[in-house]
């Protein structure tokens, strides 16, 4: 389903580079719970990131369900995020101004879903981790484990095949 090989990932910083991955070679099979421990600063995120289409490996390859993202172009890296993976952040991402439904609806604009669509999924995906009564109370409403909840809805609102959560204990540590 999912494979990297030699994926190596490479930051300029002034006259340096900061080698963030170096060769990095591991293959993930369908329905699989998989969990990267390492200490602060080893690339846990970066890792992420890339395997979540949010930032591009400096060489190796990714490939992804037999077929290689050396070629992909900006529209095959939104379409793979917007229909195969679900991201939960490590400080959730949420936008404070709005309410959590309205949040976890988010995820699904851009996928080109309708309006009534949104928000039946919204509130389904919101049941799902038991804030069904908070669906109209904004993020600074909620407690910690309570915004980390909304971003796993929002991470399963479009049932991605892969959900990338980054320290997702980190809120009830």
């Amino acid at each position: 389903m999912l494979k990297l090989e030699n994926i190596t990932k490479d930051y300029k910083s002034g006259d340096s580079v900061v080698h963030a991955l170096k060769g990095v070679s591991i293959e993930f099979r369908e329905n699989e719970f998989v969990s990267i421990l390492g200490q602060s600063g080893c690339g846990k995120t970066t890792l992420l990131n890339i395997i979540g289409g949010l930032d591009r490996y400096t060489s190796g390859n990714l490939i992804i369900n037999g077929k290689s993202t050396k070629k992909f172009k900006d529209k095959d890296w939104d379409a793979y995020r917007n229909y195969s993976v679900g991201f939960v952040f490590q400080n959730y991402n949420l936008i404070s101004h709005q309410t959590i439904l309205s949040n976890v609806e988010l995820a699904l604009t851009l996928s080109g879903v309708s309006k009534k669509e949104r928000r039946a999924r919204a509130i389904e995906a919101l049941k799902k981790v038991g804030l069904e009564e908070q669906i109209h109370k904004k993020p600074n409403q909620l407690s910690g484990g309570q915004m980390q909840r909304v971003a796993i809805a929002r991470a399963i609102v479009n049932n991605p095949d892969i959900i990338l959560a980054d320290e997702p204990t980190r809120s009830i540590r």
